[in-house]
């Protein structure tokens, strides 16, 4: 009896007389097919990048003195008048961006410097004041924006021109008045803000306009959908700025704009409606 115990017991520890399990199923339509990899269409591929090419392509000068002619027009329910309209040249009032280069913030300090030509250099990095030609307080750039962040978000695309002579922040944001009067008491070459700040310090002549040769209108929307010209109290207040202090010189030739996102289309959303 012992040795039929043993015998079994051999057995069962025995892996030999295991019945091997099978490794996977046997039958060949039980197999997962496996998924093929998508195929994007080449023709909606490159439909896409068209698409995208064409938001972030800058746009000409005929189309940006264009557009800001009627968002002007539209917003102060103006005409402008046949002389003043003949003033308004593309050659002397609209800086033309580079059709080669996306207009993203790190491209910025490109266009302005393309904007400036040879110049560029002695004009927006010079670190000392002249007498009589380079006046404290007095930005040969201004960028105007519709919000405080996005102002700070710009001025990143001035870094490599701002080392020696710092950009001045013009916001109300988390900013008092004294303070960017006493920044404005040296040398300026690029200021960014918002419409409201900029005409206060200009009223009370800490902001000097002497060396302001362009103004570059920031009218990317946010993520409500607004932009410097859709949002209604800041839309109120850059016309205000623009009539009393810019208008007159952008006339004269003395003055060039330019206007720095994808321009309106006519469809921009406007807000709800009160009910």
């Amino acid at each position: 009896m012992g040795s039929v115990k043993t015998e079994k017991s051999r057995s069962l520890k025995n892996p030999k007389n295991k019945r091997k399990k099978p490794l996977a199923p046997t039958n060949l339509n039980n197999k997962k097919k496996s998924k093929k990899p998508r195929i994007q269409n080449p023709q909606t591929t490159n439909n896409n990048n068209e698409i995208i090419q064409k938001v972030q392509q800058p746009a000409s000068a005929s189309e940006q003195l264009s557009c800001f002619l009627n968002q002007f027009q539209s917003a102060n329910g103006v005409q402008l008048s046949s002389l003043e309209l003949e003033s308004l040249k593309v050659d002397t009032c609209i800086v033309e961006l580079s059709q080669d280069t996306d207009q993203d913030v790190e491209n910025l300090g490109k266009h302005m410097k393309a904007a400036f030509g040879t110049s560029w250099k002695e004009v927006l990095c010079g670190k000392q004041v002249l007498e009589g030609k380079v006046d404290p307080g007095s930005p040969a750039l201004l960028v105007v924006s519709s919000s405080a962040l996005r102002a700070i978000e710009l001025l990143r695309g001035f870094r490599t021109l701002t080392k020696d002579c710092h950009a001045v922040k013009l916001f109300s944001k988390h900013m008092k008045v004294e303070e960017q009067v006493s920044l404005l008491k040296n040398r300026v070459n690029i200021a960014s803000g918002t419409p409201s700040r900029i005409k206060k310090l200009i009223d009370i002549e800490a902001l000097a306009l002497s060396r302001l040769a362009v103004i570059l209108l920031d009218i990317h929307p946010d993520v409500k959908g607004y932009s410097l010209f859709t949002l209604p109290q800041v839309r109120d207040e850059f016309w205000d700025l623009y009539k009393n202090y810019f208008h007159r010189r952008l006339l004269e030739g003395d003055l060039r704009i330019c206007l720095y996102g994808p321009l309106p289309s006519g469809n921009e959303f406007k807000g709800k409606k009160s009910t």
